[in-house]
């Protein structure tokens, strides 16, 4: 026998039927697109020359796969992606708990990181290829800096708001400043961090592509560069479109271990 209200189950009923409402408009949005861009240059109104269709962006996908790049640019972008991810996220949250733990570095170091934070990335790709060299570890460099951060700032922002009258319950009994931060930071701020982490995901593909374009043989940001050297638009536009793909994704697999 159910526990819960003949209430509740009608407010779970209709919270779902929200959900599924929501998931079908986000699709149908996405396919109205879609099959408008199509129309529009099938009747000359686009000009796929300079803005592809979607059956080009088809046909661009399936020669790809056929001679076999396809996938292997598109591993070396996921691979790249991961890896910074991985490494910034970790050293951001690293970071941020030190200076949420010592009021004396928040205030030495926080000029610095906004300062760092401003800095135009992109500007620096030249001297980056000459500190690091051209190869895999520009691209995670360029990446780091352009997601690192902003991940510090705002996870160390989310730490520094929790609400007072946690730690000062956890105080009240004794608990030294580790305690507060597992038993209260941490677990009042988990959202916070998914949300951090979603937005380190989207930075560090753009990082992974702005490095890409500077130095990569190989992944969906030199496919870009090669195109647009080439004036081969059907294929930047393809390149763009699975990186959106890509984003989608990568955003509903945090989203699912988020609601988790």
């Amino acid at each position: 026998m159910s526990t819960y209200s003949l209430e509740h189950i009608k407010y779970l009923k209709d919270l779902k039927k929200k959900k599924r409402i929501i998931y079908i408009t986000q699709i149908a949005i996405i396919i109205v697109l879609l099959l408008t861009w199509e129309f529009l240059s099938r009747i000359g109104l686009i000009n796929t020359f300079l803005f592809s269709s979607p059956s080009n962006i088809i046909k661009t996908i399936s020669s790809l796969v056929t001679s076999n790049n396809f996938f292997h640019h598109v591993i070396t972008t996921l691979y790249e992606i991961f890896i910074s991810t991985f490494i910034s996220f970790i050293i951001g949250f690293f970071i941020a708990s030190i200076l949420w733990s010592n009021d004396f570095l928040r205030k030495v170091f926080d000029p610095y990181l906004t300062i760092l934070n401003s800095l135009p990335k992109v500007a620096l790709g030249p001297l980056i290829i000459i500190w690091v060299g051209a190869s895999i570890n520009s691209i995670i460099f360029m990446s780091l800096m352009i997601s690192l951060f902003i991940t510090i700032i705002n996870l160390y922002t989310f730490f520094d708001n929790t609400p007072k009258n946690y730690i000062t319950l956890l105080k009240s009994m004794k608990a030294n400043k580790f305690t507060i931060y597992k038993k209260v930071i941490i677990r009042a701020n988990f959202k916070n961090i998914i949300s951090t982490l979603k937005v380190n995901v989207s930075m560090n593909l753009i990082g992974v592509i702005m490095g890409e374009l500077l130095v990569s043989k190989q992944g969906l940001g030199y496919l870009i560069m090669y195109g647009s050297e080439v004036f081969n638009i059907n294929l930047v536009i393809t390149s763009v479109f699975v990186l959106g793909i890509i984003s989608t994704i990568l955003y509903y697999i945090i989203h699912y271990f988020e609601k988790k």
